[in-house]
């Protein structure tokens, strides 16, 4: 078992989160401050909403450097959904500069998609690479979208998998060094999801 802290800043559904990881033998630890995360094994950033209000609270609750030191010492981190958008340096949706912890943008989908706009229901991940450690070869792959956006990075080694919507390739994982991130929901993905938590988990020093 670990102790796994849950950003706490007002823009993520903890509740599912929680659930899903306290499902599988985890202890959750809500953080409002990271003098609450000393004794976590790893950071969890959800996040459901806009960009801007997002990053605003993360600053007004003085934790946006504190998230990036965590991330830039090599320990565990887990973000999702809006919380793999924060990552980048900014965003379509908004004007705030985000977390840049990660070089690229975030887009609007375009809607040359030919689809409907947010991109919402299941979808199969397409992993970009052989990844032993996440095992995405493994999995039946259907996992749960909600989102108007989506991560182009500078680089794009660190894409892990992607998904196919109309004619665009969308960036689905995200996976570099200590820091993984998937915008898709895996606490609300089925077995799929949780076999990913458990690999995420397996991870963990």
């Amino acid at each position: 078992m670990h102790k796994i802290g849950l950003i706490d800043y007002g823009m993520g559904n903890l509740h599912s989160v929680t659930k899903s990881l306290e499902s599988l033998g985890e202890e959750i630890i809500l953080i409002k401050n990271f003098n609450e995360s000393k004794n976590c094994k790893a950071i969890i950033l959800p996040g459901v909403g806009a960009f801007d209000p997002a990053m605003i609270n993360l600053i007004n609750m003085n934790l946006k450097n504190d998230l990036q030191n965590w991330i830039n010492s090599g320990k565990s981190f887990l973000g999702i959904c809006l919380g793999l958008q924060l990552l980048f340096e900014s965003s379509d949706e908004g004007n705030v500069q985000g977390l840049s912890i990660l070089k690229g943008k975030i887009h609007k989908i375009p809607t040359t998609v030919n689809q409907r706009i947010p991109h919402m229901g299941w979808c199969q991940l397409l992993p970009t690479k052989k990844n032993k450690l996440l095992g995405l070869e493994e999995l039946n792959n259907w996992v749960y979208f909600v989102h108007s956006y989506h991560a182009i990075p500078n680089d794009s080694n660190i894409i892990a998998a992607q998904v196919n919507y109309g004619s665009e390739k969308l960036t689905a994982m995200i996976q570099h060094d200590n820091l993984l991130a998937c915008q898709f929901h895996p606490e609300k993905s089925g077995k799929t999801g949780e076999k990913l938590l458990r690999k995420w988990l397996s991870t963990i020093q």
